[in-house]
């Protein structure tokens, strides 16, 4: 079957199905294989559970297949599945934004989700469904109700980007950042360049495209294509050109702003976000809600009543302290944007509980020194280290192996009344602290 084939028979069955734990009836299952798992030798039960097709890549569960439901062979089923969310797409002649970027894509999302919101039906990407997978599963909620999508996209290997914007294929897009993260997987902050890159690359194609950019960023700058049409915004006021600017007025803790247009009156704004690394993201949202026509009034609205979770840039007030909480994700990049700007918090006393960071490669051990050595200028309280890659370093602070010595720590002596950053890899798995502080 060609790829129009198979979305014909998604037509008929439009519900698509890559867990055999989950086989609603009449739906699509599609036998995905990775590294510890392999779909093709569920398939078979995918159907007695209620499936009507199994596509699957293994020729032997094909010919061993003797069910009166049908079986589909295919060369690739990832590609098969990439493939049919694309031809999906193209029946929405709309808006698709897609986001990548080192840091913030999650936290800018949603802030475009929540303007884009204020005039138009939108579909984003849910959780963390931002690979080769999540991104075909994303495309698939399209429905004829959605004005404009706004897809996340995510990468650890050189050409992952491509791979992602060649099955989405959006009309515009946003690269937040680019910074040290997946540096086992791209080599160099210059594999992290290139592949962020590769969003840009596709939208070249079409010169009806447009590019959000942060002008401040001389990463993305320096790659930005020049036959496409670019938003740029920027804290800087002496640039010049038809952009958005930005300053902050407070971090007290929650990040109070203000922002214009060229030429334009400022717009002041409370958000709920901790951290003025915020400022940028804020901005990208506020870039993208003026092109698709929303107003000033509509964005200040909903970046005011934008209230982050998933243990992003949250503020959580307990019993006993208040946490700071940013513990799904963390690089060098991001680790130093949040000891800057616990630091400069003006409250007291300050504690802080940081994971070690994962995926860092050749260079992980340095750059967890430089996170030491960081510390050493940062004005908090008390400081605890979690995991391997601290136990060699000399540092004055206490250390753990893992969360589950941390979780012991805190039920012999909990700290109280203390202001707490927890920050750290999501593999560290520092989100089970904040319910016991």
């Amino acid at each position: 079957m060609d790829i129009k084939e198979l979305y014909a028979l998604y037509q008929q069955h439009p519900v698509i199905t890559t867990d055999s734990r989950d086989c609603p009836e009449d739906s699509i299952f599609i036998a995905l294989k990775g590294d510890s798992f392999d779909g093709n030798q569920f398939a078979a039960q995918a159907l007695e559970k209620g499936c009507a097709v199994a596509i699957v890549s293994d020729e032997q569960v094909y010919n061993d297949y003797k069910g009166d439901k049908q079986m589909i062979l295919v060369p690739d089923t990832l590609q098969t599945y990439k493939d049919m969310a694309r031809e999906h797409r193209r029946r929405f002649d709309i808006p698709v934004i897609a986001i990548t970027g080192t840091n913030g894509k999650t936290t800018t999302k949603e802030l475009i989700r929540a303007v884009i919101g204020e005039r138009y039906d939108e579909m984003a990407t849910e959780g963390n469904f931002n690979n080769d997978v999540g991104v075909p599963k994303t495309l698939f909620r399209l429905s004829v109700m959605h004005e404009v999508a706004i897809i996340e996209m995510g990468a650890s290997h050189p050409g992952d980007i491509k791979t992602l914007v060649e099955t989405a294929e959006p009309t515009c897009g946003l690269i937040t950042n680019v910074g040290k993260a997946h540096l086992q997987g791209f080599g160099s902050l210059e594999g992290v360049i290139r592949t962020k890159g590769e969003l840009y690359d596709y939208l070249a194609k079409d010169s009806d495209s447009v590019i959000f950019v942060n002008a401040d960023n001389e990463h993305l700058m320096k790659i930005l294509p020049k036959n496409v049409k670019a938003k740029c915004y920027t804290r800087d006021e002496s640039k010049t050109g038809e952009r958005v600017y930005g300053q902050i007025i407070a971090c007290d803790p929650f990040l109070r702003l203000k922002w214009r247009q060229t030429d334009g009156e400022w717009h002041e704004v409370a958000t709920h976000l901790i951290g003025s690394y915020n400022l940028d993201n804020v901005l990208a949202a506020v870039t993208v809600g003026l092109h698709f026509g929303i107003t000033p009034k509509q964005i200040c609205h909903a970046l005011e009543n934008y209230v982050p979770s998933n243990n992003r840039s949250q503020l959580t007030e307990t019993e006993h302290n208040h946490l700071i909480v940013d513990a799904y994700n963390a690089n060098p990049t991001s680790m130093a944007a949040a000891l800057d700007n616990f630091s400069l918090m003006e409250v007291s006393p300050k504690m802080a509980i940081l994971g070690e960071m994962r995926e860092l490669g050749e260079s992980s051990a340095e750059e967890h020194r430089r996170v030491v050595e960081r510390l050493a200028t940062c004005p908090f309280d008390e400081v605890w280290l979690v995991g391997q890659e601290f136990k060699d370093i000399d540092c004055p602070y206490r250390k753990f192996d893992d969360v589950e010595q941390v979780k012991a720590a805190i039920a012999a002596n909990r700290p109280e009344g203390r202001y707490i950053l927890i920050k750290g890899s999501n593999g560290t798995r520092l989100f089970q602290l904040p319910e016991l502080l």
